[in-house]
């Protein structure tokens, strides 16, 4: 086993009266400000001679020493090819559209055949990062972009990025009830306190959740809805519309069974009925380039099985249009 890498460092003049974790963040390249305070709480930075708190002021001249742990050793993996939908590469990072029923990351009762499997397959190395480049998940059954790190200096980019909400996510979503406008949900979240498996607004002790939504589409019964992210949440969106009595079409956690229009179709119903996830697709993303700082964007269409379940909502709508 290696010896952990001890860094010592002298504060510079533009960076006194700054608080400690902000200087170390311009200090210590190649870390998160997330991963930086964590040492700073498990007392691997001196300053000076005793261990600080991450909001002390340090001053120019500070000597500061930070013991830096060494990488935890990579999980048994095995890369299992798989078809991926790739739509940018490069040797920083890749973006992808997931398709839905693919699990992102093993985990109790997948310990394969997931999203990372197929990475390790698709770019080996990619192993030897942290849960193999992946900085942000999308549920099973969500389909749409993820971007992956393919070096860990982008994944620690990437980290940032997310922390200070500088990568914008656009999601489309189909729910049950008539929307009358758009808005925000601005409400905590944490497990629920009675079923862990599925996440909850709280009102006391929960991290904070904003989800902004608005109306693309009407129909008799259901409103498609375009949401965007300002935190990355645990089943975000489909708990807070739910929260606010719009849960999506197909999501019999979170309360989206099936509801039918007064005098629809048998083929209404049956196109409701063949859809059999929640009406969930990831359609934007946006960040900057963790090497080359460019903004950069990309979009993908809804799937066949979402365009089919608006094709029958769209069709029961034109059919009842003089009701």
């Amino acid at each position: 086993m290696s010896e952990e890498q001890v860094l010592i460092l002298e504060v510079p003049e533009d960076l006194a009266n700054m608080r400690l974790d902000q200087a170390l963040s311009s200090m210590v390249a190649g870390h998160s400000r997330a991963q930086l305070q964590q040492w700073i709480k498990d007392g691997r930075v001196l300053l000076g001679d005793r261990q600080p708190k991450q909001r002390d002021r340090v001053a120019a001249g500070d000597r500061l020493e930070i013991r830096v742990p060494e990488p935890e050793p990579a999980d048994d993996w095995q890369p299992e090819p798989m078809a991926l939908d790739v739509i940018y590469e490069d040797d920083q990072i890749m973006v992808l559209n997931k398709p839905a029923g693919l699990v992102v990351h093993p985990g109790a009762g997948n310990t394969n055949g997931t999203l990372l499997n197929a990475l390790i397959a698709h770019a080996p190395g990619i192993e030897n990062i942290a849960r193999a480049g992946i900085v942000h998940r999308l549920d099973k059954d969500t389909s749409g972009l993820m971007v992956v790190a393919k070096t860990e200096s982008a994944r620690l980019n990437l980290v940032e990025q997310l922390a200070e909400h500088a990568v914008a996510r656009e999601y489309l979503a189909v729910v049950n009830g008539l929307m009358v406008a758009g808005g925000t949900v601005d409400e905590p979240m944490a497990r629920h306190p009675k079923d862990r498996k599925r996440m909850a607004v709280v009102p006391y002790g929960g991290k904070d959740a904003v989800t902004h939504y608005r109306v693309e589409e009407k129909f008799r019964a259901h409103t498609l809805v375009r949401a965007s992210l300002e935190t990355g949440r645990t089943h975000q969106i489909r708990v807070h519309m739910t929260y606010i009595n719009y849960p999506l079409v197909g999501d019999p956690v979170y309360g989206g069974r099936l509801k039918f229009p007064k005098a629809c179709s048998e083929s209404m119903k049956d196109g409701l009925r063949r859809f059999s996830r929640q009406a969930l697709h990831a359609t934007r993303l946006m960040l900057e380039h963790p090497q080359t700082g460019e903004e950069m964007s990309w979009h993908v269409p809804l799937p066949r099985d979402m365009e089919d379940l608006l094709d029958v909502l769209r069709a029961d709508a034109r059919e009842h249009a003089d009701d």
